[in-house]
């Protein structure tokens, strides 16, 4: 910019060069300020401020807790807040549906937008809903017109380019939207099959966001088959057969799956204690369809139904370095642990005396309820955990045993080492059997009784428990009440009552005798507890005879 002096010394600047700029830009910023007042004057006169709603639900450990979306646009600088507890996964989904609206073909408002998810002192935590916050944005927009839109929930994440992808717990979802008397519900064309499983609700897959005014309008896809239960073990499974001799552990195994009861082996590495534990499945009674659906439902929740529903009981085995969290569920959200992912099923722990203390003290209160209560600042939440806990666990650090000559361990390092199994704990555990090393001739010899021919046996003593506690019951969920009311002969009662007083039983330990001696009766088919259904019941608590 050129300059002079004036008058009185002052510095006078031209303003050529500034009009030339505004000469360049001027029409630029004209043109603009004349496409915006055309696209305002194309909007509806309400869309200053507009309020639509959908119904949407968020995962709360295996269940759904159902959401309002309000959505707010009015006139303002342009913006898009979601308000309401989200975490990082919904406040995200601004960029979502904003990619998501215009790849499909709608226009995202250039308005102030507020999107709140009610109720606000609930946490919202995933990505699954994307879809009512741009079906409620839509509708505030006027670009979606649905009659009766609050009766219909909407689930599902959304791709940048439109496409609507499957999510976690949409058959909790389903469920829940049934139970909240939701008309349909709107879901991922990939969870179209599980939410069907929920029944009582209409379930709409959708493929894309596109394709949401052709739903509004009654074109509907066809409605997905649900899934089938696989109720049976999976084909293939692991074979009892597998395990030669080692009849003490066997007949273990068998009253084990019979009663739903817990069991430790202790016994030195190679003695077949992670082959007894691995082939237990094969054993179990099928599912029936109330405890199938139990499972699918936490499968669901936990995003484990990716290559359909599983088959037959869950088997978990995690590793000894798990954390307490890990193990019985929590974190914030509380999400499921260990324990309930092996509901109905079997929690196998290798290596118990490597676990720390404080997680396998943390099974305690499971172990007697079937359930897991988690408390946080903003409510507690109960999970299911019906499980048979299996542990396998060596005699000393070097696994030899003090019998064996070459064992090196010191006394102080076998006590720590055993330590870590608490008094409480152990008492909790229903059988505990000493696994010795099999003799040569027997590893070489013929294979065992293979696994079918002791499923039988063990489903005919589940029917006589589900006859006599009722459906899906068994022997190891009886309560003190219960066991107490079994009927024993003089000797049996005898023979209790002398352990009882001669070793200090305590008072679970003498029920848990009980139901074990009524499961070695239910396999003996004899409806009287005898002597001899006692001695095998006390005998299979003793640790030191294997």
């Amino acid at each position: 910019m050129a300059e002079e002096v004036g008058g009185h010394g002052r510095t006078v600047h031209h303003r050529a060069p500034v009009l030339a700029a505004w000469h360049r830009i001027g029409p630029e910023l004209a043109l603009n300020w004349h496409i915006l007042r055309v696209i305002r004057a194309d909007r509806p006169p309400s869309f200053g401020s507009v309020l639509a709603t959908a119904r949407t639900f968020t995962l709360d450990g295996i269940s759904a807790r159902p959401v309002r979306v309000e959505v707010d646009v009015h006139r303002g600088l342009p913006g898009f807040a979601i308000v309401g507890l989200p975490d990082a996964a919904v406040r995200e989904a601004r960029e979502r549906v904003r990619a998501a609206l215009v790849n499909s073909g709608f226009e995202f408002p250039l308005q102030r937008i507020v999107v709140n998810l009610a109720p606000a002192s609930l946490r919202k935590a995933g990505p699954g809903m994307d879809l009512a916050v741009a079906a409620a944005l839509l509708s505030a927009s006027g670009q979606l017109t649905w009659e009766g839109i609050e009766r219909v929930a909407f689930v599902g994440e959304l791709a940048l380019d439109g496409q609507v992808r499957p999510i976690n717990g949409a058959l909790a979802i389903a469920e829940a939207a049934w139970a909240g008397d939701a008309d349909a519900v709107v879901v991922p064309a990939e969870n179209g099959s599980e939410a069907a499983l929920a029944g009582g609700v209409e379930v709409w897959p959708l493929e894309s966001l596109a394709a949401l005014p052709g739903l509004a309008a009654g074109e509907r896809a066809a409605v997905p088959a649900p899934l089938r239960l696989r109720t049976e073990p999976v084909a293939g499974a692991p074979d009892l057969a597998d395990l030669r001799g080692q009849p003490h552990l066997r007949h273990a195994l068998e009253v084990a799956a019979a009663g739903g009861h817990s069991l430790l082996m202790v016994g030195p590495p190679g003695a077949g204690k992670s082959l007894a534990a691995s082939r237990l499945p094969s054993i179990l009674p099928p599912l029936g369809q109330a405890e199938a659906l139990e499972v699918a439902r936490i499968a669901s929740a936990t995003g484990r139904l990716a290559g359909g529903l599983p088959a037959g009981r869950p088997f978990r085995a995690p590793h000894h370095t798990i954390s307490a969290a890990g193990l019985v569920g929590g974190g914030t959200p509380p999400r499921p642990g260990e324990i309930t992912l092996a509901h109905r099923g079997v929690l196998f722990l290798d290596e118990l005396c490597e676990f720390r203390r404080d997680v396998l003290e943390a099974l305690r209160s499971p172990l007697e309820t079937g359930e897991v209560a988690i408390s946080r600042v903003g409510g507690r939440r109960r999970l299911p955990c019906r499980f048979m806990l299996v542990a396998a666990s060596n005699p000393c650090p070097c696994g030899r045993g003090e019998d064996d000559p070459a064992c090196t361990c010191l006394a102080a390092q076998v006590q720590r080492y055993q330590g870590k199994l608490s008094g409480a704990l152990a008492d909790r555990i229903d059988l505990l059997v000493a696994v010795a090393q099999p003799a040569a001739e027997e590893i070489g010899g013929a294979p065992g009784e293979p696994s079918a021919a002791v499923r039988d046996r063990v489903c005919v003593a589940r029917e006589r428990q589900e006859a006599r506690l009722g459906p899906g019951r068994c022997n190891a969920e009886m309560t003190p009440g219960e066991a107490r009311d079994c009927a024993l002969d003089p000797g049996a009662a005898a023979l209790l009552a002398d352990l009882y007083a001669r070793r200090r039983l305590s008072g679970r330990a003498h029920d848990r005798a009980l139901r074990l001696a009524r499961t070695v009766a239910d396999l003996s088919g004899v409806e009287r507890i005898g002597e001899e259904e006692m001695a095998q019941a006390l005998q299979l608590r003793r640790r030191d005879h294997g």
